[in-house]
C-alpha cells in the first residue's frame, strides 16, 4: 500500500512539472520582442524612450507616407541643456548594425554611425539655418530626432526627443 502512494505522489509531481514548463512555453510564445531604445543623456540626467508612435517599421523600411509624418513629429521626452553642455546620443548594439543618424535643428552627422554612442555639441544641435539666406540662427527648444537607417531606402525607426536651452 506505501508503494501504491509513492508511486501516485510521482506521478502527480510529475503532472505539475509538465504543466509548469507547459506553461512556460506558452508564456515565452506569447512574448512580443522588446522594441529597441535611444537614450539621450545631458550631464547626469538621462532619458529614455522607445519607438515614436507610428515611425517604427518593425525592421521594414517606413513608407514614405510614415517618413513624411515622422519627420514634422515634434516632441517625445525632454531633457534640458546649458549652453556649451555635451549632448550624448545612445542606442542598442541592433540598431548600430544598420546605421543611425541625429538631427537637430539641422543635419549634425555628415554621415551615419555604426557605433552605440555618440557625443554632440548642445550648441550644434540648436542651431539652424535658413536655405534661403544661409543664416543661422539658434533656438529655444529642438526637437532631436534619432533615425535607425534602412538599405538606403529611408529610416526603419525613429525616437523623437525634445531638448530645452537653459538661460
Amino acid at each position: 500500500m506505501t508503494a501504491a502512494l509513492i508511486s501516485w505522489g510521482k506521478g502527480r509531481r510529475a503532472a505539475a512539472a509538465i504543466g509548469a514548463v507547459s506553461l512556460g512555453l506558452i508564456t515565452l510564445s506569447a512574448c512580443e520582442k522588446p522594441t529597441a531604445l535611444a537614450t539621450v543623456t545631458v550631464g547626469s540626467t538621462t532619458v529614455t524612450a522607445e519607438a515614436t508612435p507610428g515611425c517604427d517599421g518593425k525592421g521594414e523600411v517606413l513608407s514614405k507616407k510614415a517618413i513624411a509624418a515622422c519627420i514634422t513629429k515634434k516632441g517625445g521626452k525632454t531633457i534640458t541643456v546649458h549652453p556649451g553642455e555635451k549632448v550624448r546620443v545612445g542606442v542598442d548594439p541592433e540598431v548600430a548594425k544598420s546605421g543611425w543618424i541625429v538631427i537637430g535643428g539641422g543635419p549634425v552627422m555628415r554621415e551615419p554611425s555604426k557605433e552605440t554612442y555618440r557625443s554632440f555639441d548642445a550648441d550644434t544641435l540648436f542651431m539652424q539655418q535658413n536655405p534661403q539666406t544661409g543664416q543661422t540662427t539658434y533656438t529655444k527648444n529642438v526637437t532631436l530626432q534619432v533615425a535607425e537607417l534602412g538599405d538606403g531606402d529611408g529610416p526603419k525607426t525613429m525616437w523623437h526627443f525634445t531638448l530645452k536651452q537653459k538661460d
